[in-house]
């Protein structure tokens, strides 16, 4: 009889150690799991140190870690297309609306679901359905020679095809997403007609070829190559804060001048540089957290203060520099329009034969 006892004991025991192994082995694979969640995929365009020291911070702060992918917008575009539903991207980042539009419209984004984001972004600065939204904003503006401009003679974008200012403007090349949106806003603000007209006009006043990005536009007007250019804010910035002496010194020769400020004018051509949620999205709560984290009232006062960006959270102050522009009127023109006239654009370009 106790043979029998000691024999049901053993089975017994030995059922009670293969459920306690099988039950830990489940809870380590929970766990592992759980921590192969804690990580997004973010394919960006942007390249800037302080991007990488925030992305640093949320780590530390949620335990996700953030796997960069660094390449050009059309590149990462491309990339998320061919990939399909294997992408690993959770999150895009790139500048200009316009290749957001184009993602969007090329099936690669999903809504983003966030009450704050939602009351945080100001509308204008987002797809209508929250596909993408914007992170930062610039302004497209213009900087002068103080002293060979009078700032009294600048008033418009569309008077920069007055008599007065031929070969003394500078400005990028048409294959420039920047400039392609200045023209779709140029389009969607005055018509297809007016806008070729304008576009015919600014070529004719060229101080040259247009070349080079928009830090080499102020440095040509330091040489004496021309009097006025058209460029996005944060360079400026960037010029005034480089380590090399002589961009410090074309930042310095430069003053900033906002366009289309007058009573019932429409304001400054402003763009972003945005964020869009992955169609494919592995990690999408995870992924919403962080675009959640950079729209912060502290995170945007850092993009502000170290990138010379203007914040898109109301709550959030500029920087000192940006402060000492002076406050402007921006177009209130939905940035959605920028990627939908993008095509219009560079047609137009082409037909005016704007290098």
């Amino acid at each position: 009889m106790s043979k029998y006892l000691f024999g049901f004991l053993g089975i017994l025991m030995l059922f009670t150690s293969c459920q306690n192994t099988q039950s830990d082995l489940s809870n380590e694979e929970g766990v592992s799991e759980s921590r192969a969640q804690k990580s997004i995929t973010l394919y960006t365009h942007r390249h800037y140190d302080t991007d990488k020291e925030i992305f640093a911070q949320f780590e530390e702060q949620t335990g996700i870690t953030i796997n960069v992918v660094k390449d050009g917008a059309s590149a990462l575009i491309n990339k998320m297309e061919t990939e399909g539903e294997q992408s690993p991207a959770d999150l895009l980042i790139t500048v200009d609306a316009g290749r957001l539009v184009d993602a969007k419209q090329k099936g690669l984004l999903q809504p983003i679901e966030s009450d704050f984001l939602r009351k945080t972004v100001p509308e204008k600065l987002s797809d209508s359905q929250t596909h993408w939204i914007g992170l930062t904003k610039r302004a497209r503006i213009v900087v002068y020679h103080p002293e060979k401009v009078d700032p009294e003679e600048l008033t418009t974008y569309e008077d920069l095809v007055s008599e007065r200012w031929k070969g003394k403007l500078l400005i990028r090349s048409s294959d420039n997403i920047y400039n392609q949106s200045l023209m779709a806003s140029i389009i969607a603000n005055l018509g297809e007609e007016a806008a070729e007209e304008w576009a015919r006009g600014m070529v004719a006043n060229f101080a040259r070829t247009p070349s080079g990005n928009d830090r080499d536009q102020v440095k040509a007007i330091l040489a004496g190559e021309g009097d006025i250019a058209i460029i996005n804010t944060y360079y400026l910035g960037k010029l005034l804060n480089s380590a090399d002496p002589q961009e410090v010194e074309a930042g310095e020769a430069v003053r900033v001048f906002f366009p289309n400020q007058g009573e019932g004018d429409r304001g400054a051509h402003i763009n972003i540089s945005g964020v869009g949620l992955a169609k494919h999205a592995k990690n999408k709560e995870d992924a919403i957290r962080l675009i959640e984290y950079l729209a912060s009232k502290e995170v945007q006062e850092r993009f502000a203060s170290a990138n010379y960006e203007y914040p898109v959270n109301p709550e959030a102050e500029a920087s000192d520099l940006l402060k000492s522009w002076g406050d402007f009127k921006e177009d209130s023109l939905p940035l959605v329009k920028l990627g939908e006239l993008n095509r219009d654009a560079v047609v137009l370009f082409d037909k005016v034969d704007w290098k």
